[in-house]
């Protein structure tokens, strides 16, 4: 299973992190010294994806500006000697190669996945959300490629989660096959926890056939006409089997408040200049 594209739905109006998001695109948004999106992309280039497909909106045109030159800014760093800079916003212009395509109704993430028809054709893609941060080596979606290509089947990214959460997510169970693979035999979205069959939520990474789109166009529209992709997922896995991969790392919710501030202590942790002075003044606001 050779898998070169990655879409990326980022169209959405991120109401969640409003009033932030309000001229801002939630992607956008900084975690310590780089926006969210360009930690998913950076997932996504690890896994070798460098065919990245933005499924957009033209409020969101500042996410493509993001990976381009920006020709004035250079000159500005060159002519100031800040080279180091210069390096660094140079080498997120070169990172990838973008490709975008328009969702021009929000009707749910099974319609964004389904815009990128066009680019993906025939060709398995992989699927990464815009405002979803996971962090590990070798963790997200080079697990699902892996072990898409292994077994030769779709594969969605698991974490487990706590029983009061699983409301909030789609939710799997099925039998292991390997340490941290399952071949997926039920799958529910947003179950109440009495009736949810595990604990083990989708968490926003995907390795997709081509056929997903039948089921797309298949699907019936939930509330507010949109299209979801849990209900095509559980098709495709109906049809051919799908796996679920225990993902491993960190996960950061850029869409939850508590999640989004939380990476940005983690990644300014990381960042041995600022560590100490930052512990020290985080300590008199913790009681």
């Amino acid at each position: 299973m050779k898998i070169s594209k990655v879409v990326i739905p980022v169209a959405g109006w991120g109401t969640r992190s409003l009033p932030a998001s309000k001229n801002i695109p939630k992607e956008m948004l900084p975690v310590f010294n780089k926006p969210v999106i360009q930690y998913v992309v950076e997932e996504a280039l690890h896994a070798g994806l460098k065919d990245v497909v933005f499924v957009t909106s033209k409020e969101k045109r500042v996410i493509e500006d993001h990976f381009d030159y920006n020709l004035q800014l250079e000159d500005t760093l060159a002519r100031a000697g800040k080279l180091n800079l210069l390096e660094q916003v140079q080498a997120v212009s070169e990172m990838i190669n973008i490709i975008s395509v328009r969702q021009k109704q929000q009707l749910g993430l099974g319609h964004a996945v389904l815009c990128a028809k066009p680019v993906c054709g025939n060709e398995p893609f992989g699927v990464i959300l815009g405002d979803d941060m996971i962090i590990g080596q070798d963790a997200g979606i080079v697990q699902l490629i892996e072990a898409a290509r292994k077994y030769n089947l779709p594969a969605v990214g698991v974490m487990e989660v706590p029983p009061e959460k699983v409301s909030r997510y789609g939710i799997v169970s099925g039998r292991e096959i390997a340490p941290g693979i399952l071949r997926i035999e039920n799958m529910v979205e947003k179950p109440r926890p009495e009736d949810a069959p595990s604990n083990l939520a989708i968490v926003g990474r995907y390795v997709l056939t081509p056929d997903i789109f039948w089921h797309i166009e298949n699907s019936e529209r939930g509330h507010g006409g949109e299209i979801q992709l849990t209900d095509a997922l559980q098709k495709l896995a109906a049809d051919g089997g799908m796996l679920a991969v225990k993902i491993k790392g960190l996960r950061f919710d850029a869409g939850d408040w508590a999640e989004y501030l939380t990476a940005n202590i983690y990644f300014a942790l990381q960042d041995e200049s600022l560590r100490d002075d930052l512990l020290e003044q985080l300590r008199p606001l913790v009681r």
